[in-house]
């Protein structure tokens, strides 16, 4: 067998190999097994340095967790009903998690579970790739187990399912596949490929939650554009939800979006307003409802809706500043870019790079409490001489305070 101790040592933090010494020390005097396990292991042996780390453990997990916290004084978060704990060290985190078996009782359904060993574990598992381990026991101490030959589907670069039933047991592994082949630049074996086509019905019986925590690892993704396109010709989106369809220029608006976005910005949710802005109201509403979708993405689609309405104005040749200012300040900065890409509207182009870049940050010098020393009556008359301040300071109208307290006096005539 072979023994990775070097390569784990040189491709996680410099005070986790201590710490994964220690846990398999203390998992070997309470008679129990301890592993390094799924993405940290598959990292490691593609050379990649890896921060998050996840423990399979032959016992009791939480008990093992408290133990190695209570030496340290570290931080724990325990969940009983799954048998995982978090333990929380200086600067890093460590998911300590009790090796099972899982049995699907049908297609879609979140799996029965109970205690197993490291071979369960492992058999449980998506691809052949996240299905070694590293033993952590201090007399065996960095040897991988790889029962399903990952290492060898890592070096010819493939994304292989471990059983023919996989798709089926668990239908969210379609859009894993996709990620893995697009992130690490891998290929999908031809078997896998094959079921992965055959089963695309067994979306449909996934929650809508499910598949929008997919959706939404997919939208992080830095190559979000082409695995979605994937995802679009090969029928995956229409299983997700029917009315999902891609347009052709996704790849090139998702490549504009990260060249003008000045960092300000989240690109996922730009990647989804793009998404969905050809969507009409209804099949926005219908995927809102469908995905159960979190409260930002629903924001998403709202402010989406909102500034669609109002294209024909929005759009319109020599809008002023103070207009431009006016139409866009109440959305949502991701729905403004992506609204501009998608659009496809010149006007709306510039009036958009204008807000973001200019006049987003102008604001009139005086505000309510120099108004009222200057003799003005708080109330809805203030509130309008503040609009006219801020609309004359975006139009270059006043350029300083003593004129905006001209204004003021004027105004107040």
């Amino acid at each position: 067998m072979k023994n990775l101790t070097s390569c784990l040592e040189n491709s996680i933090p410099s005070q986790f190999p201590d710490f994964l010494r220690e846990v398999g020390q203390v998992a070997h005097e309470r008679g129990e097994a301890a592993y390094l396990v799924g993405g940290a292991v598959r990292d490691m042996l593609l050379g990649k340095e890896t921060h998050d780390l996840d423990l399979s453990i032959e016992g009791k997990a939480i008990s093992l967790a408290r133990q190695i916290a209570k030496n340290h004084n570290y931080k724990i978060k325990c969940h009983n009903r799954f048998g995982t704990a978090t333990v929380y060290t200086e600067n890093h985190h460590c998911d300590l998690v009790t090796a099972r078996s899982e049995m699907y009782r049908k297609p879609g359904a979140l799996p029965s579970v109970q205690p197993g060993t490291i071979k369960d574990d492992l058999a449980r598992r998506d691809f052949t790739i996240n299905s070694m381990a590293i033993n952590l026991n201090p007399d065996s101490f960095g040897t991988l187990l790889d029962p399903y030959r990952g290492q060898h589907d890592l070096d010819i670069k493939l994304i292989r399912i471990l059983h023919p039933k996989s798709f089926r047991d668990d239908p969210t592994r379609i859009m894993r596949a996709l990620r893995y082949q697009k992130r690490l630049g891998f290929e999908i074996e031809a078997q896998t490929m094959k079921l992965l086509r055959s089963n695309l019905e067994c979306l449909g019986t996934v929650t809508g939650e499910r598949l929008w925590h997919e959706l939404e690892l997919t939208l992080n993704e830095q190559h979000a554009a082409t695995i979605i396109i994937e995802a679009g010709e090969l029928g995956i989106l229409q299983h997700i939800y029917e009315p999902l369809s891609i347009d052709s220029r996704l790849a090139s608006q998702y490549e504009q979006a990260r060249q003008l976005n000045d960092g300000s910005m989240v690109l996922p949710k730009v990647y989804l307003a793009i998404l969905a802005f050809p969507m009409g109201t209804q099949i926005m509403e219908g995927f809102i409802v469908r995905f159960k979708t979190p409260g930002w993405a629903t924001g998403i689609f709202r402010d989406i809706m909102k500034i669609k309405s109002k294209l024909p104005l929005i759009t319109k040749p020599n809008l002023s500043r103070s207009q431009i200012y006016r139409n866009l300040e109440k959305h949502l900065h991701e729905v403004l870019l992506a609204t501009s890409i998608a659009s496809d509207c010149n006007n709306l182009r510039r009036y958009v790079d204008l807000y973001l870049s200019q006049l987003r940050h102008i604001h009139a010098e005086l505000n309510g409490n120099d108004l009222q020393n200057m003799g003005a009556v708080m109330g809805r008359k203030t509130g309008h001489i503040l609009k006219k301040l801020q609309d004359a300071r975006l139009d270059g109208v006043v350029r300083s305070r003593q004129e905006e307290e001209e204004m003021v006096y004027r105004l107040l005539q």
